[in-house]
């Protein structure tokens, strides 16, 4: 059955990005976590749930996995679709030596095909995270782990959310102002302490254009270096011109 590990709040994601005052009173931008992006009502299934009841639940809150929890709440694992299919199938393409679908690599499938509680289905152990990970170390974790999303843990290991793909893709809906902003006053001027006034800035569409004056080819390359580490940015255009 769903288990609700929290309640989204009313505004649902929190603001991308902040500022906070440092000490000597410059603005400093916090790039954003897992926690700002992250989905805080879960969708998950205790470990004695059984193969029916969680493609309803799936159905049900259109979601195509479930962090799997044991009795104290703990993860544990994951179902996901891919992890209920081979019910459909059957267990015999996965017997045999010779058969194609134990030809192609896959190890386990068998047992999910006869399996039928989210116990003996959910891939172990779990992939998960933590709240104040940044978005781009989870964007990393799910490409190299090869997986769709992420149970968001707490540090004792219980469930307070999760984060998809689309999550973390979010970062890229950034308004062109924040972009700007960024780049003019994070890098520009905070970063290398460039003259904001020797270059424009403008951004469409996520693709931010650069043009100016630079002092040598190195601090060119610097710049446009930096504006591509820029949160939210989708490509950069150099327009800037240096001594040769």
């Amino acid at each position: 059955m769903a288990y609700p590990a929290n309640v989204r709040s009313p505004a649902g994601h929190v603001p991308l990005r902040y500022r906070v005052k440092s000490p000597n009173g410059r603005a400093i931008v916090v790039t954003s976590t897992v926690k700002d992006v992250m989905t805080t009502r879960v969708v998950a299934v205790r470990e004695a749930a059984g193969y029916k009841d969680i493609i309803t639940v799936m159905r049900k809150c259109c979601v195509s996995a479930c962090p799997v929890l044991d009795s104290a709440g703990y993860v544990i694992g994951v179902v996901s679709e891919a992890d209920l299919l081979p019910k459909e199938i059957g267990p015999e393409p996965f017997t045999g030596p010779g058969r194609s679908l134990q030809a192609s690599g896959r190890h386990g499938e068998r047992a999910k095909a006869v399996a039928v509680t989210a116990a003996e289905l959910m891939s172990t152990p779990p992939i998960t995270t933590g709240p104040d990970i940044s978005v781009s170390e989870a964007a990393k974790q799910m490409y190299e782990r090869g997986v769709k999303r992420l149970p968001v843990v707490d540090d004792g290991g219980r469930l307070i959310g999760i984060v998809s793909r689309v999550d973390v893709l979010s970062v890229f809906t950034r308004p062109g102002a924040q972009i700007r902003d960024d780049v003019v006053q994070q890098v520009i001027v905070g970063k290398l302490a460039l003259n904001p006034d020797a270059f424009g800035v403008t951004v469409t569409s996520g693709i931010v254009t650069v043009t100016g004056q630079a002092d040598s080819p190195a601090i060119a390359s610097e710049l446009i270096d930096a504006v591509r580490h820029v949160e939210g940015v989708v490509d950069v255009r150099d327009r800037v011109s240096h001594p040769a």
